[in-house]
Formats: structure tokens, C-alpha cells, sequence
């Protein structure tokens, strides 16, 4: 990184060191933010733009081209956006909608309609702008998108529900938007008000039917595709990916802003047929998501200048106040009244969150530049000048909106989620996956301290003795969709994959390494943790080993059948770990779990060399007072 920043300082910066800088620095932010849990998209806008304020250069200097109607980076920002809204079509789940259906469906409606038309009315009667370009600026500012939407949902972890309808909206909203900005351009252009009603209903058919009909018969044509194994495994994901920029751009060159609508339907069918799994081909564009979402904002953020940026302060600070304080929140109560379907926290947490993204953008640039084209050609009569001018602002505007919606939004959501009770500060839950004996006398131990807990087993007798010592415990295989796409993980912050099975738990943890992260994953020693042979699988299928001196599930059940009970220990200055170990030299015990106040809860790994002064250790002893120690459970 020296290296490329001495480059970077010098004069005549060659593409591949702007492209290294871009990618390298991309990554910085994104770890920034994930190290001191701030908004990803927040430290990217930033350091984007103070890449393209310190070295002076942007990518624009590397594509120059002799049309300058023609810009290849808005191009090339409209395919990666494909890919993305692609990739979150993937992920929308019909069975989401059972709890969130009705807000989502009345927030992609209803709400479109008041934020648009208040947006426009706040643009043309208190910034003085034209009524077309405000009712431009509205259709755009509807969206939020999944470029923002995804990454701050990481960062405030919301209960499921709310996760659901934030998803949804993010987007759906954002083909809306697009096709909002093209029937306004439509109406714009035409010479009357009936040559303008005709416009926009030809041109709506033909974006539903492209966007629509061709998205659905894609979807089925790739289903039937993957069903009948005509797509080799190691060419699915690429495959996909040239399928979503060919349906893109074809369906652009039908109609203008077509492809975001047919991208979108296209992951959708894809993520609800129930032929073949889709799963990693989600998890391939899950990555070139991170990578796109990263260089994209630094390189759209390196092209802003200060210039651009004070010529429209003063209307981006109004219009900004005005989207947060009146817009947002007009349309989802005005939209929500009355809805059974969520209580007054939930609205005014989604009325209080809607960052504008890379869609807002890309859009703004491509019809602003329209606008000043047909108003320097001769249209829109007197108003020509006017409408040249104020179309040029468009872009500037929007980036300080996606600026300041990112900033506001970004350190103000998750304070206000836990404040609400819609989210969890540092979430450190433990889920069980398996609910015999010796997991109900943990998680009751944990549960009577008051951290979270949640079982899952599949066993009845399991779960209904789990439920009767207060416990929340679910009948559900943890392999099946019901447990990953339908329980609320919201506070948990670890799996403990304990069941009988050692392949079950191997396959149980690496199927939520994407809710809990790899660290945030464990199962409980195999049989035949301390070898390996042919009947053993394979390590990259296994994952890390919890509680100290490795016990398998017979040895946990064992404990728990004669009596064993889990006691907590203080470690302080006065009564050390060396302290702990010497009261119990000689003992069998196991440490399950550590918590203090910087990491939280989390299960205890094999091997635990030191604790820090202030850990408290949840221990499995045998049925036996021992001085020092407090029980906290049982076994039952």
C-alpha cells in the first residue's frame, strides 16, 4: 500500500495503479467497518472522495471518448447494477411475505406514489426547480436500493421481519424508480397532454412486458436449464452472470431502463422455484457483490469535486431535510395507516430509514443528461434554457442526497433499532442445534443469567422439556429452509451445532457460516475428532471445536445423567484462572462458555490457555458443591 500511494502522488497516474488503488482501498473500508462496526458504505463514500480530491484524478481521465453523448462508465455502473438487484432477486423469498407481505406491497406502492409526488412538489414550489425536472427528481428519489440497504442491514442487524421488508423494498423499489423516471421523461416529450397519456401507457406495456413476461420466461428457460444438467456446475455461476448482462442490455435496447425490471423478476423466479438449489450461484454473486459495491463507490465518489458539490448545497441541505424529516416518514405513515400488519415501532423504524444508492445515481445522470440534450435541441420551448440549466444540478443534487441519506441513516439507524427494541447491540445468542439433556441444562444456565438462547431439534420430547424450563425451542430440523429462512435470529450471535450426528453438525454449521460468520460457528467434538481415516470427514467440512478438553456428545450426555450441573466462576484479581484450575485439579469439567463485557457471550474453544480478569466461566461439573462457585442450573 506505501508503494501505490507514493505512485498515486505522482503525476501521470497509469490506470492499473488507479484500478489497484480503487480495489485495495475498497477493501480497507470495507474491513474499517467491519473491525469498529461502522456503516460500510459510509467509510467508502469518503475515502472514495478523498482519493479523487488528494491524487486529482478520476476514472473519467482514462475514458475519454469522441461521443459525448456517450459515457462508458454509466454504462458500465447500469450493468453492475444488474448484477446486483440480480443478486438480491435471489434472495427474495415468497415465504418472507407471510408477516411482510401487506407493508411491502403498500410500501412499493402507495408509498412510491406520496414520496414522489411530495418530493416533486417540495422540488418545483420550494427550490424553484421545473415541474418535469421535479417530478424527475421525485420518480428517482423513490428508490433506496440494495447497494445501501444490504450493508446497513448488516451493520444494525434488525429483527427478521424488519430485515424482510427493508430487503423487499431496497429492491423493488429500485426497477420502480427507473421505470417512474422513464414514463416522466416520456410525458416530458410529448407535445400535449394526450400525446403525453398515450406516451406513458405505450411505454409502461412495453417495460411490463419486457420486464415482466421476459424476466418470468427466463427464469424458467435457466430452471429447465440447471434442471436437466445441460449447465456444467463450474460454468453455473459464470453462466448466470452473462445471462443477467444479455437480458440487461437486450432489454434496454427495447425499452430504456427495461433491464433493471428484468434482471430483478429473473432472480426472483430463480429463488422460488423449487427444482434445483440456487445456493451457490448466491453465494458467487454474494461475493462479487462486496467487490462491486466497494469500487463502485469509490470510483462515483472520486468524481465529485468540491465545485460541484457547494454550487448545490444550499437546495442539497433543504432537499436532504426534507426527504428525512417530512418525505420519508409522510409516505410510510401516510401508506401504513391502519396496517394490522405492523405496530407503531416498526413504522417509525422504516420511516426513518431510506438511504439513496448507486441506482439514484445512475439514474439522475442518464436522464439529467437526456433533459439537457432535448432542452438544448429545441424542446420544451421558453423553458428551454432553464430546464438546460437545472439539469446539469440534477447529478450534484442526487450525490449529496445519497451523501447525506448515507450518513444520517447510517449512524443513526442502528441506535435507534435497539432503541425501538427492533434490534440487538452486539448480538452473542447462542443457538443449539439439538435439544437433548445436557444442551437444555446449558442453555438454561445461560438463559437464567439472562443472555439468549434458542433450541432447535426435531425430537418432540426434546423440545417440549426444553419449553417447559422457559426455554424458546423450536421443532425444526436445522438443515431445513424453515430454520434458516423463517426464525428470527435477531440476538444470537453463535451456532453450537450439538446433535448426535457429526456429519449433521458439520453440514449445520457450514450452512450458517453466512448468518454467524465462520468465528460465529461450532460444533461439538466428532468421535473421531483426534484422527483421521477414511470414516472421518474432511477438514474443510468440519468446523472449530467448542468447550475445553474436546467432549463429544456421549460425554456431555453422560455428565447430565448423573446429575452434572453448570456452575459460573468470576475470574478477578483476587481469584485467578491459575485459582480456578488448582479448585478444580483432579476434577472432570468442562468449560462451555466465557462472557465479559468486550466480547460478549461465546462458547469456550478447546484449548483456553488464559482468561482475562473479568470473564465469567460457565462450567459443566459433576453433581458436587464445590467452595467458590455459585450453581446457576441443574439438569432436570
Amino acid at each position: 500500500m506505501p508503494g501505490l500511494l507514493a505512485l498515486a502522488s505522482g503525476d501521470g497516474m497509469s490506470p492499473l495503479v488507479y484500478l489497484t488503488l480503487v480495489l485495495a482501498i475498497g477493501v480497507l473500508a470495507q474491513w474499517l467497518a467491519w473491525r469498529f462496526k461502522l456503516p460500510s458504505i459510509l467509510l467508502l463514500l469518503a475515502f472514495g472522495f478523498a482519493l479523487g480530491q488528494w491524487t486529482g484524478v478520476k476514472i473519467d481521465d482514462y475514458l475519454a471518448t469522441a461521443d459525448a453523448q456517450f459515457n462508458p462508465l454509466l454504462s458500465a455502473v447500469g450493468l453492475f447494477v444488474a448484477i446486483i438487484l440480480f443478486e438480491g432477486g435471489l434472495t427474495l423469498k415468497f415465504s418472507e411475505l407471510r408477516e411482510s407481505g401487506l407493508p411491502v406491497l403498500r410500501l412499493c406502492t402507495i408509498a412510491v406514489v406520496i414520496s414522489m409526488a411530495a418530493t416533486a412538489l417540495f422540488m418545483w414550489q420550494g427550490l424553484g426547480y421545473d415541474l418535469w425536472l421535479a417530478l424527475l427528481t421525485g420518480a428517482i428519489l423513490t428508490v433506496t436500493g440494495p447497494t445501501v440497504i444490504a450493508p446497513l442491514l448488516r451493520h444494525v442487524n434488525p429483527t427478521r421481519k424488519m430485515g424482510s421488508i427493508f430487503k423487499w423494498e431496497g429492491i423493488v423499489v429500485d426497477p420502480i424508480g427507473a421505470i417512474l423516471a422513464v414514463l416522466v421523461f416520456k410525458a416530458a416529450l410529448a407535445s400535449d397532454a394526450d400525446s403525453a397519456w398515450l406516451a406513458v401507457l405505450v411505454s409502461m406495456g412495453k417495460l411490463l412486458g419486457i420486464g415482466v413476461i421476459g424476466g418470468y420466461a427466463l427464469g424458467k428457460l435457466v430452471e429447465v436449464l440447471l434442471r436437466k444438467h445441460l449447465i456444467p456446475d463450474y460454468l453455473q455461476p459464470v453462466f448466470l452472470l452473462a445471462v443477467v448482462a444479455v437480458a440487461f442490455t437486450a432489454s434496454n435496447q427495447f425499452e430504456k431502463e427495461a433491464g433493471l425490471l428484468t434482471v430483478t423478476v429473473l432472480g426472483i423466479v430463480l429463488a422460488n422455484q423449487r427444482s434445483v438449489s440456487v445456493k451457490h450461484i448466491l453465494e458467487f454473486k454474494e461475493n462479487l457483490r462486496t467487490l462491486i459495491i466497494s469500487s463502485l463507490f469509490i470510483v462515483l465518489s472520486g468524481r465529485i469535486a468540491v465545485d460541484d458539490l457547494t454550487g448545490t448545497l444550499w437546495k442539497g441541505v433543504a432537499l436532504l431535510l426534507f426527504l428525512i424529516l417530512i418525505g420519508r416518514p409522510l409516505s410510510v405513515f401516510g401508506s401504513l395507516m391502519g396496517s394490522p400488519k405492523t405496530t407503531r415501532n416498526e413504522r417509525i423504524f422504516l420511516a426513518f430509514l431510506a438511504p439513496r444508492g448507486i441506482v439514484a445515481a445512475a439514474v439522475a445522470s442518464i436522464f439529467a443528461l437526456e433533459f439537457e440534450i432535448a432542452a438544448n435541441n429545441g424542446m420544451f420551448d421558453d423553458r428551454a434554457s432553464l430546464i438546460a440549466t437545472q439539469s446539469a444540478e440534477i447529478s450534484a443534487l442526487i450525490f449529496l442526497i445519497i451523501i447525506g441519506t448515507v450518513a444520517v441513516y447510517g449512524l443513526g439507524a442502528s441506535p435507534l433499532a435497539r432503541m425501538l427494541g427492533l434490534s440487538s447491540r452486539n448480538p452473542t445468542g447462542i443457538l443449539f442445534a439439538g435439544a437433548d439433556e445436557w444442551a437444555r441444562v446449558a442453555a438454561k444456565a445461560l438463559a437464567d443469567d439472562g443472555h439468549q438462547v434458542m433450541l432447535l431439534d426435531t425430537n418432540f420430547s426434546n423440545v417440549s422439556a426444553a419449553r417447559m424450563l422457559g426455554l424458546e425451542a423450536h421443532r425444526a430440523n436445522i438443515l431445513s429452509e424453515f430454520a434458516e429462512e423463517e426464525l428470527d435470529f435477531n440476538g444470537l450471535g453463535s451456532l453450537i451445532a450439538g446433535t448426535p450426528n457429526d456429519e449433521v453438525n458439520s453440514m449445520a454449521t457450514q450452512r450458517f457460516i453466512h448468518q454467524f460468520g465462520r468465528a460465529g460457528v461450532w460444533q461439538i467434538a466428532p468421535h473421531d475428532h483426534e484422527t483421521r481415516n477414511r470414516t472421518s470427514a474432511a477438514s474443510d467440512v468440519r468446523s472449530q471445536v467448542c468447550f475445553t478438553r474436546a467432549p463429544e456428545h456421549a460425554d456431555l450426555q453422560e455428565f447430565v445423567d448423573k446429575g452434572g450441573v453448570v456452575k459460573k466462576s468470576q475470574i478477578t484479581d483476587i481469584f485467578t484462572f491459575e485459582d480456578f484450575a488448582l479448585t478444580y485439579e483432579g476434577q472432570p469439567y468442562h468449560i462451555l462458555f466465557l462472557s465479559d463485557e468486550s466480547k460478549g457471550l461465546r462458547p469456550a474453544p478447546v484449548e483456553l490457555e488464559r482468561v482475562s480478569r473479568g470473564t465469567t466461566l460457565y462450567v459443566l461439573l459433576p453433581k458436587q458443591e464445590t467452595p467458590g462457585d455459585k450453581p446457576t442450573s441443574e439438569g432436570q
